[in-house]
Formats: C-alpha cells, sequence, structure tokens
C-alpha cells in the first residue's frame, strides 16, 4: 500500500486550509472504500502529517488532530500541501520550515508533492518549481511572481502536473485536482465514482474564466503605468501600440521590453484583456447583446471578439453570459 501525507502547517494557515485536508482526507477515504468495495486493496494509507509534537492545528472554530509528525511519517509516496498563508521560507514559522525542508527530502526520496491554491507559495519555497509550471490563485499571481520569478506560473490553468509535482488554482478548485489524482493513482472508474459522490465536475482544465485582470501595477516604472492607466481610460478606441510607444517617448521595442517586464505581458495583450473585463462586466451586469458590448469595447469583427474572448476566459462570449448574468 502506498503512503500518502496530508500536511497540517503550524500556524499561519485559513479557513482554506482546513477545507484542503478535510477534503483531500475524505476523498482518498472514499476512493480506497469504492476499491475495497470492488474486492480490491485500497491504494493509499492515508495520514495527517504535522511537524509539532502537540499535532493540533487550531483555525477559530475549528481544529485538526494530526497522526503522525514528520519524524514518524519517514517515506511517502505522494504528499499533500494545503492552501496556507505561508508566502516564504523565510517569512514561515519554525515548524512550516521544518516542513518545508521535509517536502524537499521526501521529494528527494521519490515522493511526488501535489500543493493546493496558496500552497503553491510553500511548495515553491522549497525551490523544487524553480524552472517548472505551476498555478495558483489568480488573486496571487503578482505576488507570486515576483517571490519567485524563476517559476513559470500559469494562472489559467486549473491543474499542472510537471514530473511528480501537481499544482491546481484558486480555492475550492482543489476538489478538481483530487479528481485528477485520484484517477491517476486509482483509476478512471474510481474517480467518476467520487466525481459523482461529491458532485464535483471531472475534466476541468481552465480557471481562467473565474479570473479577474485588474492590471499588473504592483511596479516602479512610471511611463509603464501611464501606458496602462490610458489604455483603460481609452480601451473602446483604436490603439495603435506603435503610436503609443510614441506617444510615451519609447521605440517600439524599448516600449515592449519595459512593458513586459513590469507587467509579464505584452502592450497589444495587456489591452486585449482590458477589452475581455469590460465586455465580462457589462454580460454580468446588463442585457446588453454580445454584439452590442462587442462593439462598445472596440471590436468590429464578430470573429475575432470572439477567439479572443474564449481564448483568453476559456468559454464563449454567449456562454458566459449565459452563465453569469444576473437576470438569467
Amino acid at each position: 500500500m502506498k503512503q500518502l501525507g496530508i500536511l497540517v502547517p503550524d500556524d499561519q494557515t485559513s479557513m482554506s486550509t482546513i477545507a484542503c485536508i478535510v477534503g483531500s482526507y475524505q476523498v482518498f477515504s472514499a476512493a480506497n472504500a469504492f476499491f475495497e468495495k470492488l474486492g480490491r486493496k485500497p491504494v493509499f494509507k492515508v495520514d495527517l502529517v504535522s511537524a509539532s509534537d502537540e499535532k493540533v492545528l487550531k483555525n477559530g472554530f475549528l481544529s485538526i488532530n494530526s497522526n503522525l509528525t514528520i519524524k514518524e511519517s519517514r517515506e511517502n509516496d505522494l504528499i499533500i500541501i494545503p492552501a496556507t498563508l505561508i508566502r516564504s521560507y523565510e517569512t514561515a514559522t519554525e515548524n512550516n520550515k521544518l516542513l518545508i525542508n521535509w517536502i524537499k527530502l521526501q521529494y528527494k526520496q521519490g515522493a511526488e508533492v501535489a500543493s493546493m491554491c496558496a500552497g503553491g507559495f510553500m511548495l515553491a519555497s522549497t525551490g523544487l518549481l524553480s524552472g517548472r509550471i505551476c498555478s495558483t490563485h489568480w488573486a496571487l499571481a503578482e505576488e507570486f511572481k515576483s517571490l519567485f520569478p524563476n517559476v513559470d506560473l500559469q494562472t489559467d490553468k486549473l491543474i499542472t502536473d510537471d514530473n511528480g509535482i501537481y499544482t491546481n488554482g484558486g480555492a475550492y478548485s482543489f476538489l478538481h485536482l483530487l479528481m485528477y489524482l485520484v484517477e491517476k493513482f486509482y483509476d478512471r472508474k474510481a474517480a467518476i465514482y467520487c466525481a459523482k459522490y461529491f458532485q464535483i465536475d471531472l475534466d476541468r482544465n481552465l480557471q481562467s474564466e473565474f479570473l479577474i485582470f485588474k492590471g499588473h501595477k504592483n511596479h516602479n516604472d512610471d511611463v509603464i503605468l501611464e501606458a496602462q492607466t490610458f489604455m483603460e481610460d481609452n480601451y473602446q478606441d483604436k490603439i495603435s501600440i506603435e503610436d503609443l510607444s510614441l506617444k510615451f517617448g519609447l521605440s517600439r521595442r524599448n516600449f515592449d521590453r519595459r512593458f513586459i517586464k513590469a507587467t509579464g505581458l505584452r502592450p497589444f495583450d495587456y489591452l486585449q484583456r482590458i477589452k475581455v473585463e469590460v465586455a465580462k462586466k457589462e454580460f454580468e451586469n446588463s442585457r446588453k447583446s454580445v454584439n452590442e458590448v462587442m462593439y462598445e469595447v472596440g471590436y468590429m469583427d464578430a470573429k475575432a471578439f470572439r477567439e479572443v474572448f474564449t481564448r483568453i476566459t476559456g468559454t464563449t462570449p454567449i456562454d458566459y453570459k449565459e452563465k453569469y448574468n444576473i437576470g438569467s
């Protein structure tokens, strides 16, 4: 039987930490029970693992007792890192530093590792994500990029899988990661059973439609900040990036370079995201047709608008409107 260790962090936790731990324990227990009903052996022995000998996580009116410490849990096949408030190794508590070191050691000894939501910060603090892809909550993308520039963050992805390291996007999307892991370590039938039992969509791959684009302004390039503001104020007009660079006294090449360095996006991509974000809000809050919204955000070609909107959100304009309009 394989060994699964679900981490119980010390302090630096939230209600999401509790949800990830409880959800993981419940789903893997159900997958084991499904296999046993079929006369097959359970895949995992599931343990809750902490650094502290006290073995208790307390968060408001909820608490979780771990059943093993990292000293007692020696060899794991899979480790799950729940969402936490840890942002870096330097700011972690002493017990959480012990967990970070332990994760790294376990991976080197053959364990696979999965992080959930903001647990990606704890995983990245191990150094194991350097040069690899990962996801986390879209609202934490800028903070993550500033702390871990050597990680290929892909916040549009709901789940990433890179050589035995798994991550997922924000909040309760950890449930989709659990379905992915059940299918990987058990089989498709077990994943379908768990998906039906816990009523979780299978095969969801993107978190793009949930992303709220707020611009990337956590930088110190005043010229680029001005350019961003200009785009946001004039998105409905036909903006030439070439003319925009000249407006701010830069060559196109230098403007692109500085814009990408400051925001992580090319100027044209940034402008498209502004238009799509405005369109999303119109679809959510008005009775305007898709064509009306398309014209308002500066698109004249329905096919081009549909392609850009779908690429950025993962869903078509009409499907987005039907799903999220407050009058629907």
